[in-house]
């Protein structure tokens, strides 16, 4: 009796498994967080899906972690920012620097707005995001080197990156910039602000590195064929 009674609450019972890291019974959905996906009507949902939302009203749901919301202003990519930021764990410093950052951007950019004349307005970007992201973009290598060993000889090759790759180096190199080439009398949030201003307009020190490996690749691509070999 008590073996059946044990079965029967298996599913709804959290328990606690060998697994690293894992609280939770297999039994357990996945949550998701996304306000597009509950607000779509029931009529433009495949069999699938409705039967995804039927399981939710029945079964329990994980808790989101600490890195997900449903905020339309959450960005990733501002996340990911924050977190390369991030010295000794301290995250709250990390975001006061790329929030303080922003609003330096953004006093400069209307500065430049109100001091430009009529015809010239329409061109300054006064969005801090937008200037941030093109920034990003614009620092982001097309290809790198890699370090392959051929016949006792180590070869400089150059391969493309993938796209998780370009945004870490061009993350790295803006906040080693910063770190490295920073007057001890200047700001993080200052020297952050400026390289990033920078960088939208393809300009500055990020620019300069970027250009640089792509000239080491091009000078090496007569090893590009050991990628293979």
């Amino acid at each position: 009796m008590a073996a059946s009674i044990s079965g029967l609450l298996k599913p709804w019972t959290p328990r606690v498994f060998l697994v690293r890291w894992s609280r939770y019974n297999p039994y357990y959905l996945e949550p998701e967080v996304r306000k597009e996906v509950y607000n779509r009507p029931e009529t433009e949902l495949s069999a699938e899906e409705k039967e995804q939302r039927e399981l939710k009203a029945l079964r329990p749901i994980k808790a989101a972690t600490n890195g997900v919301t449903s905020s339309v202003f959450n960005d990733p990519v501002l996340s990911k920012f924050i977190n390369m930021i991030m010295k000794h764990g301290n995250k709250v410093m990390a975001r006061e620097i790329l929030t303080d950052t922003l609003e330096h951007i953004k006093r400069k950019q209307v500065e430049k707005y109100h001091k430009a004349p009529t015809g010239k307005k329409e061109e300054i970007e006064c969005n801090p995001y937008v200037i941030f992201h093109q920034a990003l973009d614009n620092c982001k290598p097309l290809v790198g080197l890699a370090s392959i060993q051929k016949g006792g000889k180590y070869y400089q090759v150059p391969i493309p990156l993938s796209e998780n790759r370009q945004r870490f180096l061009a993350m790295k190199w803006m906040i080693s910039e910063c770190r490295e080439n920073r007057h001890r009398r200047t700001h993080m949030y200052e020297k952050l602000s400026q390289e990033l201003l920078a960088a939208s307009v393809k300009e500055g020190n990020v620019i300069k590195k970027k250009f640089e490996l792509h000239k080491m690749a091009e000078a090496n691509r007569a090893y590009a064929h050991y990628r293979w070999w």
